[in-house]
């Protein structure tokens, strides 16, 4: 098997697809080694294993809403869009969304995915409850009352295999995306914040040549005043792609047409599906007020990342509490690089990027392209070393390990 991409042939000696949960503990119970597999939209080895993949489509794929709560249980393996679909019938919505709807719940907050938003957390925020099988085989449910919960939720599947969520809700909202083309840079670095909070969720994107960013997508609430101009940007007057040579026609409706949550919060219709091995990507989270400074150091470097470069999207990102979050305790700016599949020059030139972006507190996302060498991780992340403790006690052996896990919270003593 291969991931989305490509780019990455998985290690793993058996597949399983499991149609029950407790099929899943004994596999889980009598492996060695042993990690799920999602829809596959990691761009690095986070997800691999010399031992059994199991697949979760199987198992039965559940939405169950409690509008008395507030909630809505489902199955990990489940696809934002697929939840987003059956919400809507239901009136209900959850907060955000990422830009590709193809990915899979359990695999987006496991590790750290998220929209856009200075006021908007990331996709794992909405999580109440997490159910996961353990290394032992036991299934376990963590609440916002259990220790552990801030450490599993966002835990890079090194804490257990995620078969249900329950994410918080919200009543069904309308939203508007608007294009706004040719931002100037001199504009963008000296109002950077509040260009970001001008709508519920801005994206920009660039290779950080020239003295403009080519598109600044804005996605307001219905109920938010027109969209205002900025610094000189031209609202486009057609839908656009993030690439200005790709058709515009499996992008999610722009030109101020109000839609439904589903339909605009991501970049692309869920209808669409997305090439494969046509791209990689890396991004890095920092905080938000280091936004100018890191952008213009990037900025620097544009003669080396442009020709390897697709794009680049700028997004924000609010704080939360969970310990490997990349946005734990920080208001964030994301820097997401979307590359042209030409690993070898891409994984030359990330070095270089990671060491500009070091002064500023980068963290990387756990599931894309970047060097574990290039990071003080506990210096980064104050509960590293809680996290660390708590995954040598719920899996000593290492089941649940890989080669990147390893060079991240270090080998563990495996039996």
């Amino acid at each position: 098997m291969k991931n989305w991409a490509g780019n990455l042939e998985y290690s793993s000696a058996e597949v399983h697809r499991p149609t029950s949960v407790e099929e899943l503990q004994e596999l889980v119970a009598n492996a060695s080694r042993i990690k799920a597999l999602g829809s596959r939209h990691s761009f690095n080895s986070v997800a691999d294993t010399d031992g059994i993949h199991v697949l979760l489509d199987s198992l039965p794929q559940e939405v169950v809403l409690d509008p008395a709560k507030g909630t809505v249980k489902v199955s990990g393996g489940i696809s934002y869009g697929a939840l987003g679909r059956a919400l809507e019938e239901q009136g209900y919505a959850i907060h955000n969304l990422a830009s590709l709807p193809h990915i899979s719940v359990a695999g987006a907050i496991q590790t750290g995915t998220h929209g856009s938003g200075v006021n908007n957390p990331s996709l794992a925020a909405a999580v109440v409850s997490i159910d996961l099988v353990r290394a032992s085989g036991e299934l376990v449910t963590l609440t916002e009352d259990d220790y552990e919960f801030l450490a599993s939720v966002v835990g890079m599947g090194a804490l257990g295999i995620v078969t249900g969520l329950e994410l918080a809700v919200r009543p069904s909202y309308e939203v508007r995306q608007r294009v706004l083309t040719n931002l100037s840079w001199e504009g963008a670095l000296a109002n950077f914040q509040g260009i970001a909070s001008s709508a519920y969720s801005v994206s920009f994107f660039t290779k950080y040549l020239g003295e403009n960013i080519p598109q600044v997508w804005l996605k307001a609430l219905d109920a938010e005043a027109p969209l205002a101009d900025l610094f000189g940007a031209t609202p486009a007057t057609a839908a656009m792609h993030p690439l200005p040579d790709m058709s515009a026609e499996n992008c999610t409706e722009q030109l101020d047409v109000a839609g439904k949550w589903l339909d605009r919060l991501p970049h692309f219709r869920h209808e669409f599906t997305p090439s494969n091995g046509e791209e990689l990507q890396s991004e890095f989270l920092l905080p938000l007020e280091q936004a100018p400074a890191a952008l213009q150091a990037v900025r620097e470097l544009a003669h080396k990342l442009a020709p390897l470069l697709f794009v680049s999207e700028i997004r924000t990102v609010a704080a939360d509490e969970f310990w490997l979050s990349p946005f734990y305790q920080q208001q964030s700016v994301a820097l997401h690089f979307t590359w042209k599949p030409l690993q070898p020059e891409v994984e030359a030139v990330l070095p270089e990027l990671e060491e500009a972006l070091r002064p500023f507190g980068a963290r990387p996302h756990w599931g894309k392209l970047f060097t574990p060498g290039q990071y003080d991780f506990a210096a980064l992340y104050p509960r590293f070393e809680d996290f660390q403790a708590l995954v040598q006690a719920n899996d000593p052996s290492g089941k649940f390990r890989n080669e990147l896990l390893d060079s991240v919270l270090g080998a563990a003593v495996r039996s």
